[in-house]
Parts: structure tokens; sequence; C-alpha cells
């Protein structure tokens, strides 16, 4: 039987080949840093990492990882609530309850698995969930799996949210879900004017924050702080993984009750096993480092305005915005991709994204700022763009 699915699948992925959407994984061989290297030995430039605060790399951080393998051990074998569960789990789920402002947490292995636990455990088939139409695709997926009545809302749009919100009236509870962040674009959710519609109609807010949490708001809390909504968001879910521990595993934090249930139904949550310990003693450390000082935050903000600005003056077309994901649009696909191949060639790492990770027509080249970066590295990076640019003929 395989040979037909085998003649079936090969025509797919020579398909994907010719549209110029197939993507190859490079190889690194160095640690997460500005500065990596590739395969075949080359250093480059990474400007496409989520390590905003620069802290894949910190000395303290890793010195943290080592000393929780010597004192928690590498991991649990089991899940949470069998024998799963150790002290250092409670303790971050208390200091991320704290930095968010929320009641309570939970901890998955990832923010993926944080939203896929999420819809099914709290909502049926009388309730409608609400979700912006360029939500992670986590986010998607797990409102698939859960029998609510299921609302789409235009990007941002708060005319077609109430609308939405209309539409699921006589739901007995409605979840308004939207990213704090939206990942491909960079666009910051409008939270105060989602709020308000959702206290409007009675329905609950839940935020995916994982691209804010750690230095957006004036303590680095995430989108919520930063439009000044903290109380008015009832769920936050987000990762450890990008500014928060720069490793694995992700959180759903809000309302005590939303949270005790999870760890009584989630099945994300009570079929996978632990978090690793050093996964959660680095992530405190990282927060100590955070509540003790704003300088990573300060120069990761200069970096962004550094380079979206000179970015403009180059005449790219980046998408407009203050978030230090700064997307390239190009448009083609295969245009992507050599643009990007172009630039690894001129010693700087960027990614070509096509669909189906972005809608067909709208491929970019998308541009992380980190405070890992140096202004030289930031000059250095707008010079290879310029020259291939012109190169390029785009």
């Amino acid at each position: 039987m395989y040979g037909n699915l085998q003649q079936h699948l090969r025509s797919q992925l020579d398909e994907i080949q010719s549209a110029g959407l197939y993507k190859r994984e490079r190889v690194i061989t160095t640690p997460q840093d500005a500065h990596i290297r590739v395969a075949d030995g080359k250093p480059v430039l990474n400007m496409c990492a989520n390590n905003y605060l620069g802290l894949a790399e910190h000395p303290e951080v890793i010195a943290a990882a080592h000393e929780a393998l010597e004192t928690w051990g590498y991991g649990l074998s089991s899940v949470r609530f069998i024998c799963g569960t150790q002290q250092i789990h409670k303790e971050l789920e208390a200091k991320i309850s704290e930095l968010l402002g929320t009641e309570d947490t939970i901890f998955y292995s990832s923010c993926w698995d944080a939203n896929g636990g999420l819809f099914e455990t709290i909502l049926g088939p009388e309730d409608a969930v609400i979700s912006d139409e360029l939500n992670h695709a986590s986010i998607i997926d797990g409102v698939r799996l859960c029998k609510a009545l299921r609302f789409r809302y235009l990007n941002n749009n708060l005319e077609d949210l109430e609308a939405k919100l209309k539409e699921a009236g006589k739901a007995r509870f409605k979840l308004v879900v939207t990213d704090g962040v939206f990942s491909m674009d960079g666009y910051i959710a409008d939270l105060p004017g989602v709020c308000d519609l959702a206290e409007r109609h009675g329905a609950l807010v839940m935020v995916d924050d994982s691209h804010a949490v750690g230095f957006m708001g004036r303590r680095g809390r995430g989108t919520h702080e930063h439009h000044a909504v903290m109380g008015r968001v009832d769920i936050i879910t987000g990762t450890l993984g990008k500014a928060l521990g720069v490793a694995s595993g992700g959180y759903t934090s809000g309302r005590k009750e939303i949270i005790d249930l999870l760890r009584q139904r989630s099945r994300p949550y009570l079929f996978s096993n632990s978090v690793p310990p050093p996964i959660a003693a680095t992530t405190l450390k990282v927060l100590d480092l955070l509540t003790a000082s704003t300088a990573l935050r300060d120069k990761l903000e200069i970096n962004t305005k550094l380079f979206r600005e000179g970015m403009a003056r180059l005449g790219f077309n980046i998408l407009p915005g203050t978030h230090p994901i700064s997307p390239i649009m190009i448009g083609d696909a295969a245009l992507a991709n050599r643009f990007a191949e172009a630039m690894l060639a001129k010693g700087v790492y960027v990614i070509g994204f096509s669909y189906p990770v972005v809608p067909k027509g709208k491929a970019r080249i998308r541009t992380q700022i980190s405070a890992a970066h140096s202004q030289e590295d930031l000059q250095t990076a707008m010079k290879a763009f310029g020259e291939v640019k012109n190169g390029i003929g785009l």
C-alpha cells in the first residue's frame, strides 16, 4: 500500500518545490547567539532568532542551568500529577503569576500544548470562541479541538469583532482570543478595544503573549501592561522559549478556577512529562535579571528603532510598528528564498517566510532584532540588505 501513498507524497513535495515553497533547514554548529556558524563553518550574523533579550548565551543563565542539573536532575520521567512536580516548578509558576499580575499559572511542555489544552477544557458546545484571523496556528488547532461555536474576525478589526460578538450573543460563555503580538507581522493587538468590546458583550478575553512577555510594558509584563489593561485579561498563554528562559516550555496564566480546572482536565498537561528542572531554573534566573535592570529592554528598543528606520531609508517595504519583529515584504516566495540565500552569502543569516506560514503572495524576510546585536551588527545587516536589493533588482 505504501507505494501509492509514496507516489502521492512525492507529487506533493514536487509541487512544493516547484512553487518555491520548500523549506530547507540550515544546520547551526554553535550555540544560539547574535553570531553563529552554519554547517560549512562560516560565521554569520543571526537576524532571525526569537532571542529578543540576548539571553541565550548569558553566563548567569547557563550557570543556573548547570546548578539546577546538579541539584534537581535532568528530567523527571513523569507527568505532573504522578511524581513530576518539584518545588522548583511551583516556585516558577508563582513567579510567573507575580510577573503577569495573575492569580495562578500552569506549565506545559510548550505554548503549543498550552493553547492546545485550553479551549476544549473550559468550553462546551453551548459556548463561543471569537478568534482573530491571524492568530497563531496553535490557537487555531486548539480551537478546532473544542466543540464551541467558532467565529473569526478580521485582524485587529474592532468593528468586525463586535459584529461577531453580536452573532455569538446567545452563547452561554463567549471567549475573545487574540495574539498579543502577531508573530508574522509584528503588529500589536488593540487590547483596550478588545477588552472594551468583551466587557460590553459579556465575554472573556484570552491573549497569547509569546512575543511580548519579558520586554513589553514598563516592567516587561507584556502587552496587557503595555496597553494598561492588566486585570481585564482573563487568560494569558505564553512561552518560556523566546524572551524568557530562551529554551522550551509554555504556560497558561489567569483566573484561579480556570487554572485549577486545567490541572484536572487539560490533556497535554495530564499526559506530558514535566518541564525539565534546568529550564525552570534558567527562567527563574532570567526573571531575576529582568527585575534587577531594564538595560536589556532599553537596548532592544534602541536597536529596533535604529534598524526599522534604516531599512525604511533603504527603500524596503517594512511593515510599520515598534516591535522587534520587523518583516521585510518581498511578495514572491521564490524571490524571498533567493534573497535569503544571497544574504547568507554576505554573512547575514535570515530566512524567507512563505506559504503556509504566511498567506500566498505575502512572502517576506522576517527579521528579529535582539539586545545581543551591537549597532555595528545592525549596520552590517542593513548594508547587506541594500546590496542584495540592488543586486537582484528588487
